[in-house]
């Protein structure tokens, strides 16, 4: 299962980004889906999470200002990112989880997309 994301970027403090990821491959059925960031010198650390049928979870430090949302039929995760900090800072990377096609389970990783908060 392959992940692409995309919408990472250069943004002032307070201004708003749209993270998109989409799963291709061999998928029966996605479990759960997440963003998760790093910033430099820092743990990976999830951001949101949400679930196949809907139950989302935020990190405390964007509780209010991002939303995690997905498009089932294109197996697509979003992340709407406003009133975005300097501590926002840092590569995003989407996670999906669920069953393959066929068999088996997969939790893939997407490539990791940077974004950067700076006035």
């Amino acid at each position: 299962v392959q992940l692409q994301a995309s919408g990472g970027g250069l943004v002032q403090p307070g201004g708003s980004l749209r993270l998109s990821c989409a799963a291709s491959g061999s998928i029966f059925s996605i479990n759960i889906m997440g963003w998760y960031r790093q910033a430099p010198g820092k743990q990976r650390e999830l951001v949101a999470s949400i679930t196949s049928s809907g139950i989302t979870n935020y990190a405390d430090s964007v509780k209010g200002r991002f939303t995690i949302s997905r498009d089932n039929a294109k197996n697509t995760v979003h992340l709407q990112m406003n009133t975005l900090k300097p501590e926002d800072t840092g590569v995003y990377y989407c996670n999906v989880a669920g069953s393959r096609r066929y068999s088996g389970v997969f939790s893939s990783w997407g490539q990791g997309t940077q974004v950067t908060v700076s006035s």
